[in-house]
């Protein structure tokens, strides 16, 4: 019996790396039997002469949309332009991971197309997510961005057509992964990655995985998701448990129309919670 990573799932193929060795194996009926399906970043043990996957070890956490596990940093790639910067998506993506017990890290892409304008409200926002403490780059600070990610296990999420896959070529162009184009009646980027696939990469696990546009966070306490936004756990509301929608004298509130709290991000944090 051997145990190794499931770094990437085609259909009911899993492949595990074990040390530098790779194997081709199929899920145990016992496992769809248990309603527990294997996931790319899963610690299993395998029986390599049969190739089976025997047992899943215990995770750490779990995302469903990518579906992977055990991850240390959710880098979310966010476009600012083709597509257009979504910051509902962002906080949405930010509010997920969070919950999911995975950092998020911001690298936001395509800047060079923004025009004197835009590049002065995307520096604002830009400045003020990293006022939060979250890590925040550009797909032009490379070298910074692999130096964070170092022994991570990291997985890349954003919207299609953000450039996920293009951001993975830049840092190891040996891997040659296909990119779409955006389309211009949609204004967002055509699938090119058709499943979850973990690579190693400048001393960091990271995988690619199937752009989306939807997350879901239900399922979730109203408290719970009120707690991701970082920027409200410094403000003393008059109700201890006060969940800045409809209570009268909010901290929150205030510092929204005082222009200290980003507007999207309450505005975003509201639809959350509804």
């Amino acid at each position: 019996m051997l145990t190794g990573m499931i770094v990437k799932n085609i259909s009911d193929t899993y492949t595990v790396k074990v040390k530098n060795e790779l194997y081709e194996c199929k899920a145990r009926g016992k496992f769809r039997n248990s309603g527990l399906t294997p996931l790319v970043g899963d610690w299993v043990e395998i029986d390599a002469d049969n190739s089976y996957i025997l047992n899943i070890l215990d995770r750490k956490n779990e995302l469903e949309r990518p579906s992977i596990s055990n991850v240390d940093v959710a880098l979310i790639i966010t476009s600012v332009k083709k597509p257009d910067l979504s910051l509902y998506l962002l906080d949405k993506q930010i509010t997920s991971v969070t919950l999911k017990k995975v950092e998020p890290v911001l690298c936001f892409t395509k800047i060079d197309l923004l025009n004197k304008e835009e590049l002065k409200n995307f520096k604002k926002i830009k400045k003020y997510y990293k006022k939060l403490g979250y890590h925040v780059y550009t797909n032009l600070e490379l070298t910074k961005i692999l130096r964070y990610l170092k022994h991570k296990t990291v997985v890349l999420t954003g919207q299609t057509g953000a450039g996920k896959s293009t951001f993975l070529n830049l840092i190891s162009p040996s891997l040659n992964l296909k990119t779409g184009e955006i389309s211009d009646a949609l204004g967002r980027g055509r699938h090119t990655t058709r499943h979850t696939q973990i690579y190693l990469v400048k001393g960091a696990l990271i995988a690619d995985t199937p752009g989306f546009s939807a997350l879901d966070i239900n399922g979730y306490e109203k408290e719970d998701i009120r707690d991701t936004f970082r920027e409200f756990a410094k403000y003393s509301c008059e109700f201890k448990n006060c969940m800045h929608v409809k209570e009268q004298n909010c901290e929150i509130k205030k510092a929204v129309e005082k222009g200290i709290i980003l507007k999207s991000r309450y505005e975003n944090y509201c639809s959350f919670i509804k």
